[in-house]
C-alpha cells in the first residue's frame, strides 16, 4: 500500500463530496468502498468528515454537506499549489473564474475554487499540516481524474497556463482522448464531448476510485443504489464505468489492467 506523505504542485492532491444527505452518503460508500470517517473540526466552515481506507486507515477523501440545498450533490476534484497568489491570477489571466476566493482552512491550509472557461469547477489547496490523500494504487482509493469538455482545445490552453500540463493526444476506447502531463508524467485526463453527450449536461471533472473487480462493484453499487450511467466497459487501461450514487453525485470506478498501469502513470498521480 504506497502511502503519500505530500503532493506536487500541480497535481490533484484531494476530493471531496458535497452531499445533500450525509446519512445515506456514509452507508452508500461504507458498503461500496468499505470507507470508514472521522469528524474534523475547520475554521470558517462547517466540520468535514475525512473519510478513511477502512478504520483507522489512510484519508482517501472528505465529505461534507451541500452548502446551498439548491446545488447538486458533487464530488470535487482539489489540485495542489505552493504559490495561491500566482494561482489566482493565472486563472484570470487564462479565462477562468473565482468561485470562491482563498480562505484559510486553519492547520489544512488554504484553498479557493475555480471555474474554467467552459464552466467546469476545481479547486486548489496550498497545504499546511494537510497531506491530502495519503494512499493510491489500492482499491477505494482515488486513482485518477478527468475532465469531461467540449472545446478541449481552449481546455488545453487553460490548464496549461494554470498548472504548467501539457496536453498528448491518446486513443483510448476509440474516441480522441487528452492525457495532461506535468514534467512528463500523465497528471489527469480530458475526454471531448461529442455527440453522444446530452446538450443540457455541462463540462464537468470526475473522480476514478480503483475497484479489483469493475462488473462486482457496479452490480453491487446499483443494489446500493446508484445508476450505473457508462459501461462497465473495457479499454487499453483497463475496466471501468461511471456511476450516479443514490445522492446524484457522479463518480468513476475502475480496474486498471496490472500491465499498463505503470506505462501510463510512471509515478503516482495523486
Amino acid at each position: 500500500m504506497p502511502w503519500i506523505d505530500e503532493h506536487r504542485p500541480g497535481w490533484p492532491c484531494w476530493v471531496e463530496l458535497a452531499t445533500p444527505d450525509l446519512e445515506v452518503s456514509h452507508r452508500f460508500y461504507r458498503e461500496l468502498f468499505g470507507w470508514d470517517f472521522y469528524t474534523l473540526v475547520v475554521p470558517h466552515r462547517s466540520d468535514l468528515e475525512i473519510l478513511t481506507l477502512g478504520q483507522g486507515g489512510p484519508e482517501v477523501a472528505g465529505l461534507q454537506p451541500l452548502a446551498d440545498p439548491a446545488q447538486p450533490a458533487s464530488w470535487t476534484c482539489y489540485f495542489r499549489t505552493d504559490d495561491m497568489a500566482r494561482t489566482v491570477e493565472a486563472v484570470r489571466q487564462a479565462g477562468g473564474q473565482e468561485l470562491i476566493e482563498p480562505v484559510d482552512l486553519g492547520n489544512l491550509g488554504r484553498a479557493a475554487m475555480f471555474a474554467d472557461p467552459e464552466g467546469a469547477d476545481f479547486s486548489v489547496i496550498d497545504t499546511h499540516d494537510f497531506s491530502g490523500v495519503r494512499v493510491v494504487d489500492e482499491p477505494s482509493a482515488p486513482v485518477w481524474v478527468e475532465l469531461a469538455a467540449r472545446d478541449v482545445a481552449v481546455e488545453r490552453e487553460f490548464y496549461g497556463q494554470v498548472f504548467g500540463w501539457q496536453g498528448v493526444e491518446r486513443d483510448y476506447d476509440i474516441r480522441p482522448y487528452t492525457e495532461f502531463r506535468k514534467g512528463g508524467e500523465a497528471v489527469a485526463g480530458m475526454v471531448f464531448m461529442d455527440e453522444l453527450w446530452a446538450a443540457a449536461h455541462p463540462p464537468h471533472w470526475i473522480t476514478y476510485f480503483e475497484v479489483a473487480d469493475c462488473d462486482a462493484a457496479a452490480v453491487r453499487a446499483t443494489r446500493l443504489g446508484a445508476k450505473v450511467r457508462v459501461g462497465p466497459a473495457t479499454i487499453p487501461i483497463g475496466r471501468y464505468a461511471v456511476l450516479t450514487d443514490p445522492t446524484g453525485a457522479r463518480l468513476g470506478i475502475i480496474a486498471p489492467d496490472p500491465k499498463v498501469r505503470r506505462k501510463l502513470r510512471p509515478t503516482l498521480p495523486l
